[in-house]
């Protein structure tokens, strides 16, 4: 990756605003998980955290011959929603995506598929494509994907982990089914502005004969037997956010270039722990929608998955909803972790569970904003108490149930 990156002489219009780059990311949205066994993954995500399918992708197809195809018991893709986004996370058979990519069997590294994040409109996204090429970093691909219909760009940090920029994925309302594959076409170029609007494309869908009543409906699993501030839940919490994301990385100055220079992360703060240089970066008013350790931190914190990734956050709704999910979650056999306070600035308090593969994400409920002065809290009371020490309630703080906010019923 080269290293020119955006001036600060030159701005560019975003929607009538002068900014240094063509584009602004306003929040962290889903991530891209290859796994061992996706079958056996999914129980984790429906059952007992509560999203639910909102596709599944066949790849089989992809294979050149049939014979190739049948070494693999399963081909898909499957792709998990929290709310109405079409997806949150994507959990892709890694073995296959490495037989169809040629490579020899997939190093660790490759356990995360992508880190998405989310622009203000397509036009920012032509112009992201415009202005990274400029800057002479590499790209994966561009266009759009199906399913989830978003526009994107992909390009690849110094560690070689994708991000990918996007507008316009897909929504699934109240009757929670998908848009069928056949209502739109991936497209493997930039977008010809301008485009069609979304409910154009769905009147060309229908008039080509397409049953736009035809997609993946998912059905949850369980009886809804807690009430949970006056909803009845087949589980005691909800899930209302995904992210932040802590990724391990080789070259801390390396990816902070890439990261603020070139995509516009602010640095919300940095944090010494234990001889190890950690930052916390944001791209909306949370405290952190993305946090760096050095590589070698992981014996440090005892942390020894293999995974690229420290942890991927999930919010629950409130305080009381998290002392319930790891009561939750802990009867049912997850295994329940803590993570040290000080290296997760900007959350009090929060618990680390693991995936059947070890996957790890941190169940939280509190983030901390950023206000005008971009300036973190000086004062602030983490969450240092080992969870068994949890009180049942808490002193509020100024911005206590503060930022992005759940749309839509819980159920």
């Amino acid at each position: 990756m080269a290293t020119a990156t955006a001036s600060s002489m030159q701005t560019y219009d975003v929607g009538g605003v002068l900014l240094p780059r063509p584009f602004k990311i306003r929040r962290f949205a889903h991530v891209g998980l290859n796994v061992d066994d996706p079958v056996k993954c999914l129980p984790f995500y429906c059952d007992l955290l509560g999203f639910m399918v909102a596709e599944q992708l066949e790849l089989r197809g992809r294979f050149k011959t049939k014979e190739e195809a049948a070494k693999f018991p399963f081909t898909k893709g499957l792709f998990i929603r929290h709310g109405t986004d079409h997806h949150s996370v994507v959990l892709f058979p890694k073995f296959v995506l490495n037989a169809l990519a040629g490579y020899p069997p997939i190093k660790a590294s490759m356990a995360l598929n992508q880190l998405a994040w989310q622009v203000g409109s397509i036009r920012e996204v032509t112009d992201a494509i415009a202005f990274l090429q400029q800057a002479e970093v590499e790209l994966l691909r561009i266009g759009r994907d199906q399913p989830g219909g978003n526009w994107h760009v992909y390009s690849f940090d110094p560690d070689r982990y994708v991000n990918e920029m996007f507008y316009g994925i897909e929504q699934i309302g109240w009757d929670r089914l998908s848009k069928p594959l056949a209502a739109y076409e991936a497209q493997i170029d930039a977008p010809r502005l301008p485009i069609i609007p979304e409910y154009q494309e769905v009147a060309n869908a229908i008039d080509r004969g397409v049953n736009v009543s035809s997609g993946y409906r998912h059905e949850p699993m369980g009886k809804p037997t807690y009430d949970v501030d006056g909803v009845l839940l087949p589980r005691p919490f909800k899930v209302v956010r995904i992210g932040p994301l802590r990724l391990f990385v080789s070259n801390m100055d390396a990816s902070l270039r890439y990261y603020t220079e070139l995509l516009g992360f602010k640095i919300t703060e940095e944090v010494v722990w234990r001889g190890h240089r950690c930052a916390f970066l944001r791209v909306n008013t949370e405290h952190h929608s993305l946090a760096l350790y050095p590589e070698g931190m992981r014996p440090t914190l005892q942390f020894d998955s293999d995974k690229p990734y420290l942890s991927i956050g999930i919010q629950v709704a409130t305080y009381t909803q998290l002392r319930a999910a790891v009561d939750f979650l802990g009867t049912r056999g997850v295994t329940i972790r803590e993570l040290p306070g000080e290296v997760s600035a900007g959350i009090d308090y929060s618990a680390l569970i693991l995936d059947p593969e070890g996957n790890a994400f941190q169940l939280y409920y509190y983030m901390e904003q950023v206000g005008w002065d971009g300036r973190p809290r000086e004062r602030r009371t983490n969450g240092v108490q080992g969870i068994a020490d949890w009180p049942k309630a808490i002193p509020a703080q100024e911005d206590s149930y503060s930022g992005e906010i759940f749309l839509g019923p819980w159920s």
